[in-house]
């Protein structure tokens, strides 16, 4: 009888979890879609093709494109110092790494502001010699950099940890330089913990919206990414194009999960495969 009401137990919780993430998660996703094709597809191809929507895709593009890169690089020179050198500070700046998650958005926004807003000496010098980085598309990279900048790190550090360095100990010992055992040796295993962590920086970038908010000064045609567009389109009851790009971020993020869910699985399959070459003693 135990086992009985046990199982009914289990079964109710499983019903219920599965009602709370259809009514939290899936459906309002169904909706924003249900709202953005409610207008037929000649008004969701209108406000497809309406300027600030254009302006407002291709500057989310921008800030993902420029965003990316820089983090990848120092995603991968901070998880290399960590896992490969032992120095003073080394724990100071693990926990450093952690700012941007513990650090609320508008509050970062708001300190880039303070400091590179044109009434700063920063901001002023930048003035002076024709370069604007506040309510600009230099402040949104900027800021969306910050936000994002542990992702890829905090991906790489315990699969490189795990993976160890007895590899590339082998190929200093055998004459090659940084270069070449970054490029031959380190790279090639953490290709996959890298992907996964440059999908988690462009669903970060390309859907922040707090830190933007601050920098951006909600242009019309000149700072709004997709983000910002909806509240904006939304603040001015246009319904039907706001549905639109919320449409497009939804996307989006389902593309960017799916692409998460494939990268997750292959990071796990490599760690598990370096921890169990270690449990037997031979080089991740």
């Amino acid at each position: 009888m135990s086992r009985k009401l046990k199982g009914t137990a289990q079964n109710a919780l499983v019903a219920a979890t599965w009602l709370v993430v259809f009514v939290l998660l899936v459906l309002p996703l169904l909706l924003i879609f249900i709202q953005a094709l409610g207008g037929g597809w000649q008004l969701l191809k209108a406000n497809m093709s309406e300027d600030f929507m254009q302006h407002a895709i291709g500057l989310t593009a921008l800030v993902a494109l420029l965003t990316i890169p820089l983090n990848v690089v120092f995603g991968v020179l901070l998880a290399w110092c960590v896992t490969r050198f032992d120095f003073r500070g080394r724990k100071v700046l693990l926990t450093l790494i952690d700012i941007p998650y513990a650090v609320s958005p508008v509050v970062a926004g708001l300190c880039y502001l303070v400091v590179y807003g044109v009434e700063s000496a920063i901001g002023s010098w930048f003035t002076a010699q024709g370069v604007r980085l506040m309510f600009a598309w230099p402040g949104i990279v900027m800021v969306t950099v910050f936000v994002t900048s542990p992702y890829v790190a905090r991906t790489l550090i315990p699969l490189m940890q795990a993976q160890g360095k007895d590899e590339e100990l082998a190929a200093l010992m055998l004459g090659a330089n940084g270069w070449q055992i970054f490029t031959r040796v380190t790279l090639p295993k953490i290709k996959w913990g890298l992907l996964y962590g440059v999908v988690l920086t462009n669903a970060r970038a390309i859907g922040e919206f707090g830190a933007v908010s601050v920098v951006s000064g909600t242009i019309m045609n000149q700072t709004l990414t997709l983000a910002l567009l909806v509240e904006q389109l939304n603040n001015d009851y246009k319904t039907a194009a706001a549905f639109t790009a919320a449409a497009l971020l939804a996307l989006m993020a389902l593309v960017t999960l799916l692409l998460k869910t494939f990268m997750e699985w292959r990071v796990k399959s490599q760690l598990g495969h370096a921890e169990s070459l270690l449990a037997e003693g031979r080089p991740a």
